[in-house]
């Protein structure tokens, strides 16, 4: 029988992500006894040809039973898999040298669709499509304990894209497994989309405002990119490294499992996230070529665009229609002029 989970759904408690687009950000996961923590989630998303590559690792410690966490993504992935036994290491080790698969399209609880399942070693991976409702009833009903900014978080991120990634890592599996506390569980995740975004605002996740949140976030990109807000260490977020990256990073990367795709040039970028939980209000947005602005909307700076009518032209839309409709029946119902009846002289 599947247990039923008890997990807080939170983003605080990375240690370390490296990422280019949108990370798969994780944390402080609560079990029944309190002594279930997500410690460290790394990962590495790189954007190349409109694709991008997330390879992240879910890393756990304590407890039993299974928990997990709730992320957004820019859209549905094309591909999920175990990733590389090594990258992400050999990634933290350049920026700091002295330191089965299955689709599915099936109806889930509240109307929120899983549309993507994948068993990964101890880990379940559910991919949902759905608005903030519907993901956090879902959520709901899978066990997860949602704090109480969860529904205005996950309504910040389903107004941009209804997509989530929902990761389940079972502790009891892992330990049958031969996995010890603290093992990171490797996932590659290829997602198709026009520009790479990092969500930001969800490591403050369920947090108090004054908590403090550290990440590492870690960009592999074409060329320098653009950020937006710009890292300027006072707003939380201060850039660490921004150069070409290595030929025998490249290298080393290239030649781990699953990992053919890192191009043979790219940029690589290092942003450490040091701030309060009341500080993390945005996303950081990215325009990969680095000539362009990045969407001051995946910044979470605007609002999506929505049509908006105004009353007066609302009204004079359904009087035209009204009249509209009128002469369609006036045609059907007489047709033609009969014969007869008086036509106008040529």
């Amino acid at each position: 029988m599947r247990r039923r989970l008890a997990m807080a759904l939170s983003g605080a408690a990375l240690a370390t992500i490296l990422v280019v687009g949108p990370t798969l950000a994780c944390g402080g996961l609560i079990g029944p006894n309190g002594a279930v923590n997500l410690v460290n989630t790394t990962t590495l998303a790189a954007y190349h040809d409109g694709v991008e590559h997330y390879v992240t690792a879910f890393q756990f410690q304590g407890g039993g039973g299974a928990f997990g966490s709730i992320t957004p993504l820019p859209g549905v992935p094309s591909s999920i898999e175990k990733g590389g036994d090594w990258t992400l290491q050999r990634l933290v080790r350049e920026t700091s040298p002295q330191l089965d698969f299955q689709r599915e399209a099936t109806p889930a609880a509240a109307g929120a669709v899983e549309i993507m399942k994948v068993r990964i070693d101890a880990l379940d991976i559910t991919v949902l499509k759905g608005g903030a409702a519907d993901v956090g009833q879902w959520a709901q009903a899978h066990g997860f304990r949602l704090p109480p900014d969860a529904p205005e978080v996950l309504d910040f991120y389903a107004k941009r894209s209804p997509i989530f990634l929902a990761a389940v890592f079972d502790a009891d599996a892992a330990a049958a497994r031969g996995q010890a506390i603290g093992d990171g569980t490797p996932v590659h995740v290829t997602i198709p989309t026009p520009n790479p975004w990092v969500p930001i605002r969800i490591l403050a996740l369920g947090k108090s405002a004054t908590d403090q949140i550290n990440a590492d976030v870690f960009l592999l990109t074409d060329r320098a990119p653009a950020f937006l807000p710009a890292p300027t260490g006072t707003n939380g977020m201060r850039l660490d490294h921004s150069d070409a990256a290595t030929q025998s990073l490249l290298d080393d990367l290239r030649s781990d499992r699953g990992m053919s795709w890192v191009p043979a040039s790219a940029w690589l970028t290092k942003i450490a996230v040091d701030a309060q939980a009341s500080q993390l209000s945005y996303d950081l947005a990215i325009d990969a070529s680095g000539q362009g602005m990045p969407s001051y909307v995946q910044a979470g700076f605007d609002a999506p665009q929505t049509i908006v009518v105004e009353s007066a032209t609302w009204t004079r839309l359904v009087v035209a229609s009204i009249l509209a409709l009128a002469l369609l029946i006036l045609v059907v119902a007489f047709g033609r002029p009969r014969a007869g009846r008086l036509t106008p002289a040529r």
